[in-house]
């Protein structure tokens, strides 16, 4: 079965059936995950951090760069915190009250 992936028609989107593009690869089950990630950032490392709520997500990034004196962002609700201070991260967001789990190699 072919799936349309272009149309000219006017007001046409694709809808591959995914519940969106901000969808974490884990589960939403209250644990914020952290994970270093370099692919597709020239080999330069940032800590990307899942499970955070939706509603938090740009206070806890704003705490977390002021708190490390590093810059970051934050990406289909993924807060992405540069340099490789996976320690200090698990250290701040423990202090916070959440429940942290480090995931990856």
């Amino acid at each position: 079965m072919n799936k349309l992936v272009y149309s000219t028609e006017p007001g046409w989107r694709a809808d591959d059936g995914q519940a969106g593009a901000d969808s974490s690869p884990f589960p939403a089950d209250g644990v914020v995950r952290l994970r270093r990630e370099t692919k597709g950032r020239k080999g330069a490392g940032v800590i990307c951090i899942y499970g955070v709520p939706p509603e938090q997500v740009k206070e806890q990034a704003k705490r977390l760069k002021s708190q490390l004196g590093t810059g970051g962002a934050v990406k289909n609700g993924v807060i992405e915190i540069q340099g490789d201070r996976l320690e200090q991260v698990t250290a701040l967001l423990t202090k916070a009250g959440f429940q942290v789990k480090k995931v990856g190699g």
